[in-house]
């Protein structure tokens, strides 16, 4: 898959996808994105409430919303269980030159860790354990009542318009615990009513610079 590093507005690092013509984080920054979005919207509320934490992620990608949650889970005294999928792994030399470790003053050889954690659990450290599997969320189901949260950053609705249907997100919706949270960057109508049509309760946010509005959704 030919892929092309570009500084986002923030300083960090973004991919842009040829064969899906999309950027794999926003290009007004893409740190600032996932923090507001994933960690600030998802893993925050969750972490006032619980110190043991469950995550499922669809869409892997540059291993960036994995890196920051390790990062708050180290701050905040967390046990996290990360678990994503992805269909189309980027490759260790491209994921080698991203700039995400030196930029959160992290290790650069435990980002590598992380992604190469395809189909077997490994444990970065005794406070997080991740597990990426290789396959498309159409051939998988995740474990049931299992998730706290699900970070939902997929390739957008008009490129990959079969990871955003009522199929997909009934059994994201089944894999979430009471209470669980989705977040994801897409607030398009087609999205939300997917969402509500499974039974999720949903409610748009403000977005980060760059983007009007993302989307919360809660399993009631």
């Amino acid at each position: 898959m030919s892929l092309k590093k570009i500084k986002s507005k923030d300083g960090s690092d973004t991919l842009f996808s040829e064969k899906f013509n999309e950027h794999y984080h926003s290009t007004f920054g893409a740190v600032q994105e996932s923090e507001h979005i994933f960690i600030n919207a998802g893993l925050k509320p969750v972490a006032q409430q619980k110190k043991e934490i469950n995550i499922f992620e669809v869409g892997f990608g540059t291993g960036l919303n994995a890196l920051l949650t390790y990062k708050f889970a180290f701050a905040n005294n967390l046990k996290i269980n990360y678990h994503s999928i992805e269909a189309f792994p980027v490759d260790q030399k491209t994921i080698s030159s991203m700039n995400y470790p030196e930029i959160l003053g992290l290790n650069g050889e435990l980002f590598k860790e992380m992604h190469s954690a395809e189909n077997n659990i490994k444990t970065i450290s005794e406070f997080f354990s991740i597990l990426v599997i290789t396959d498309k969320i159409q051939n998988y189901t995740p474990l049931k009542e299992f998730y706290d949260i699900i970070y939902f950053d997929a390739f957008s609705p008009g490129t990959q318009p079969g990871m955003w249907t009522e199929e997909i997100f009934g059994k994201i919706y089944d894999s979430l615990k009471i209470g669980g949270i989705l977040t994801t960057y897409s607030s398009k109508g087609i999205v939300k009513r997917a969402l509500k049509s499974v039974g999720f309760k949903i409610e748009k946010l403000p977005g980060p610079p760059g983007k009007r509005e993302f989307v919360k959704a809660v399993k009631n």
